[in-house]
């Protein structure tokens, strides 16, 4: 063998023996790291990896809600709410005079018991007992309040009056004469829901009410009139 084939065998041993060190000085983290500059990503198949990340996995983001039962919302406390001239049944509504000292009590014709309190200007509300449970509850709002309770007839006026009668009662619809020389014209509307014009001696129509699934009273100039809503008309003076 010449010199110069013998310096290619030396150079070439001398080259292998340099490649086996560095292959095996380069661990399997060096060979990711290698994959990794050639941009394709080293995470095992079947892994998600982000865009922005190479060779790396990535850690799944923080989820925004906790394994804590979320709190109920709140509902709004809504009040008992009580009847703005009009009448319920089964006693108090809970309006803001029950705290508050009646301005006068009186018996009723059945024998009931009626507490007036003033709530504000021609704001007053009736609170009545029977063998003293509550019984109804009339409040006026604006306008007069009436009740038909069990043929006893209720009236809470604007000025805080209360006047009740037994009997005297018409079925409408129809029209009938009643106390104090009016006419009154029924008119059924719809369901539980009749309709009364008051009418003076020249025929005009003086005043309506309207008694849509509540009974309603009407202070008529010292007559005193409840409209149920079964069409049941009843006038005391």
């Amino acid at each position: 063998m010449n010199r110069l084939n013998r310096r290619h065998v030396v150079a070439a041993t001398v080259l292998g023996t340099a490649a086996v060190f560095l292959a095996s000085a380069c661990g399997p983290s060096d060979a990711a790291s290698d994959a990794a500059g050639t941009g394709k990503p080293s995470a095992p198949a079947g892994s998600t990896a982000s865009s922005s990340t190479t060779g790396a996995t990535q850690q799944p983001a923080a989820s925004a809600t906790t394994d804590a039962p979320a709190q109920p919302v709140g509902k709004a406390g809504g009040s008992t709410g009580s009847t703005s001239g009009s009448s319920s049944t089964g006693g108090s509504t809970g309006g803001t005079g029950t705290s508050q000292r009646p301005i006068r009590t009186q018996t009723l014709p059945d024998g009931s018991k009626a507490a007036i309190y003033q709530l504000g200007d021609e704001h007053y509300r009736a609170d009545v007992t029977a063998n003293g449970e509550p019984f109804v509850t009339l409040e006026t709002h604006g306008h007069d309040a009436g009740i038909d309770a069990n043929d006893e007839f209720i009236v809470l006026s604007l000025d805080g009056q209360l006047h009740a009668w037994m009997g005297g009662d018409n079925q409408g619809p129809g029209t009938f004469k009643v106390a104090g020389d009016w006419t009154v014209k029924v008119t059924k509307v719809g369901e539980l829901h009749f309709r009364a014009q008051v009418i003076g001696n020249d025929g005009a129509v003086d005043a309506t009410i309207d008694a849509d699934q509540q009974d309603v009273g009407l202070d008529a100039n010292g007559v005193y009139i409840v409209l149920s809503d079964g069409g049941v008309l009843s006038a005391h003076e």
